[in-house]
């Protein structure tokens, strides 16, 4: 069967698991309440894909992650327009005495993403949090992700707590909400851009944002949204309304991160005045730095870039890594009812 919005062809369940590995990876730094992280890897005719929905989504929001690792196995990706890309550091919800050690994990990098409002935090733990970040390295670009954690009152509050930030991501919950703090920040003076994120890749209609205006910044994910190319084709979108794109990881694998990389890497061109090319912002794909071991040898952050070439796992790791028989039934039976919706 076809797909028909991107006439991708569709495998079946044997098709599938006959070239599938269950594999669960140690992270070195909790992260969204993710200790261990399981992944479906797919050896396909194309190259290798990813099916790895955090265990809590149901299969209507799972399958599109299907729908992406099919992509990349049966399809591949785009020809590449860069061959390296810049990235930023995260850090996620740890004590600001615990910052540093993060930032080691990534040489070079300029941009730094922090995570704040985590359940049980203060806005003064986020505070410290984005000012250790600021004493390690006085020159860099910040950005804060909250999640959809703060009310509209909470969110200004921590604008004017935070700033200067490149831009407060996903702030409170609905689209609505952004547009109102977006619109509040203009109207307090506070030069800050909003950037949407689960507003696109968890709503059934990720133009809302741009329709409403609610967002300076598009956060896209390849996985949750369904693939390389449905990333390019929301991006044209959202660029032609004056939004700027920034892609990110879902906590991916290394076969994941493939396909992020690959996004960026396809990205259209777009020329200044001078006519010269505009690179795409920092993109949030250098994950791997929070796995204690990936399914391959990390790629190198070299003063804040990665490389684009997509890499293949180690078959040895998928031995070593391999999830036990319950995971990985536990992983066949998602596959089979996401499968159901493509």
């Amino acid at each position: 069967m076809t797909s028909a919005h991107t006439h991708l062809p569709i495998p079946t369940f044997d098709e599938i698991i006959e070239r599938s590995h269950v594999v669960a990876l140690p992270m070195a730094i909790r992260f969204r309440g993710v200790t261990t992280r399981e992944a479906l890897l797919i050896e396909g005719p194309a190259g290798w894909g990813e099916f790895s929905p955090f265990l809590e989504y149901e299969p209507a929001e799972a399958a599109t992650w299907l729908r992406s690792g099919i992509e990349a196995a049966w399809q591949g990706f785009p020809t590449p327009l860069r061959e390296k890309i810049e990235v930023n550091a995260t850090i996620p919800a740890v004590p600001a005495a615990q910052v540093p050690e993060v930032l080691q994990r990534f040489p070079g990098c300029r941009t730094i993403k922090v995570k704040v409002a985590e359940p049980g935090h203060t806005l003064a733990d986020d505070v410290a949090r984005v000012n250790a970040v600021r004493e390690n390295l006085p020159n860099a670009i910040i950005r804060v992700d909250a999640n959809r954690g703060w009310t509209v009152s909470e969110a200004l509050e921590a604008a004017r707590a935070l700033a200067p930030l490149d831009y407060l991501e996903q702030p409170c919950a609905t689209v609505e909400e952004l547009a109102e703090v977006r619109t509040q920040l203009m109207r307090a003076g506070i030069f800050m851009r909003v950037a949407a994120d689960e507003s696109i890749r968890r709503s059934d209609d990720p133009y809302r944002v741009a329709e409403l205006h609610a967002a300076d910044v598009a956060i896209v994910k390849v996985a949750p949204l369904g693939g390389v190319r449905r990333v390019l084709e929301l991006a044209d979108y959202l660029r032609a309304r004056h939004m700027d794109i920034t892609v990110a990881s879902a906590l991916d694998t290394a076969v994941g991160l493939n396909a992020g990389l690959a996004a960026v890497a396809a990205l259209p061109l777009i020329d200044d005045d001078d006519l010269i090319d505009v690179a795409p912002a920092a993109a949030g794909l250098a994950t791997s730095q929070l796995f204690k071991e990936d399914i391959a040898e990390p790629r190198p952050v070299i003063d804040g870039f990665l490389p684009t070439a997509p890499i293949n796992p180690d078959p040895a790791r998928l031995e070593e890594f391999a999830a036990d028989a319950a995971t990985t039934n536990h992983w066949h039976e998602r596959l089979r009812a996401c499968l159901n919706l493509l």
